[in-house]
């Protein structure tokens, strides 16, 4: 079979037709395929701004668009476009069935590459296929930018919303999921809200965030119908800052004193389920438990607080968090008393 037959099979292109095909060899270890497109005996070019058939007025000089390579040997489509003298949008560039605007690559090797930076890393996918690190962000962006364009947005009544660091130096960006028990999907990243629209805001029901005044004071402009609730992950992080705060402050005081081994290697064994904990930890844990430590109070009553998850009612849960706090703040550990405010100030959230 010829390269042109499996051309044609692959990647047909409307209107026109593959011509010369040439092996071009490049130094004495690198190959490329070269391939000239030209338009079809009579057909007319097309508009790449109202998508009608118009007239040609010239022809711009021979550009070059990458294609997927084929057995690991880049391919180049070498075509001179057409420009043509539109009457409702004037004189442009004819539209190409094989490329997007001036973009250098094919609609093929975009998808191609962008597939391949899904499970490599963008500057292994651009060392690996010999391009450069923004070719491979182009084809993200043209892949991102579609799946934004198709992207349904109809159905949605419960969002996740979070937080990702991207960058050193404390910059995050807002991650929005559609957490609904049919459909669980990454929504948007960023201003999410302006995005999703006015109409589309008003249909939320339930929105689960972490305890950020920014992620809160949004949720309560723009989907003010909606029942928001504080996540149970970020709380309990909450408790696990709190107990690694006491901790640490504890084990400081000890070795002033000279007690160099009573909290040594205790951060995971006080920060973990107990089901989760190894059978060393487990046994580090029960000789923990038996020492007279503010760490360890701070663990039982991060360990109480478990039952909280338990409540049904939000009448007793209330009570039950009624009484938490109040044991928190008289615990005389800093660390408990500002975590036990927090929770008082998200108390209605808590509940919902």
């Amino acid at each position: 079979m010829q390269l042109k037959t499996i051309l044609n099979r692959v990647a047909k292109q409307s209107g026109f037709v593959f011509g010369t095909i040439e092996l071009a060899l490049l130094t004495a270890t690198t190959m490329q395929i070269l391939v000239q497109l030209s338009e079809r005996k009579g057909s007319r070019a097309i508009c790449s701004g109202c998508h009608a058939k118009r007239p040609g007025y010239d022809r711009l000089p021979l550009r070059s668009f990458q294609f997927v390579p084929l057995w690991n040997i880049p391919v180049s489509f070498f075509y001179a476009p057409r420009r043509v003298d539109c009457p409702a949008c004037g004189v442009l560039v004819e539209l190409l069935p094989w490329a997007t605007g001036k973009s250098p690559m094919t609609t093929s090797f975009a998808w191609f590459i962008a597939s391949w930076a899904k499970v490599l890393s963008w500057t292994e996918t651009a060392r690996r296929f010999s391009v450069s690190p923004q070719v491979v962000f182009d084809a993200v962006k043209h892949a991102v930018d579609w799946g934004r364009a198709h992207q349904n947005l109809d159905g949605i009544r419960s969002l996740g919303v979070d937080e990702l660091s991207w960058k050193k130096g404390q910059k995050y960006l807002t991650v929005v999921y559609q957490v609904d028990h049919h459909h669980k999907r990454l929504l948007w990243i960023g201003r999410f809200f302006d995005w999703l629209g006015a109409e589309r805001c008003k249909l939320i029901e339930f929105v689960a965030s972490d305890t950020w005044a920014a992620f809160l004071g949004t949720v309560a402009r723009k989907a003010c119908g909606a029942v928001h609730v504080v996540d149970r992950f970020h709380v309990m992080q909450l408790f696990s800052k709190a107990i690694d705060q006491v901790r640490r402050d504890e084990a400081r005081k000890l070795r002033d004193r000279g007690d160099h081994v009573t909290l040594k290697r205790t951060r995971w064994v006080l920060l973990k389920r107990k089901h989760n904990l190894t059978d060393h930890q487990s046994g580090r844990l029960r000789q923990l438990l038996r020492v007279k430590l503010r760490t360890v109070r701070a663990y039982l009553l991060k360990e109480d607080f478990h039952a909280f998850w338990s409540y049904v009612s939000p009448h007793w849960a209330g009570r039950f968090l009624d009484s938490w706090t109040r044991d928190a703040l008289r615990s005389r550990m800093p660390a408990f008393a500002t975590l036990a405010r927090t929770l008082r100030e998200l108390r209605p959230l808590l509940l919902n």
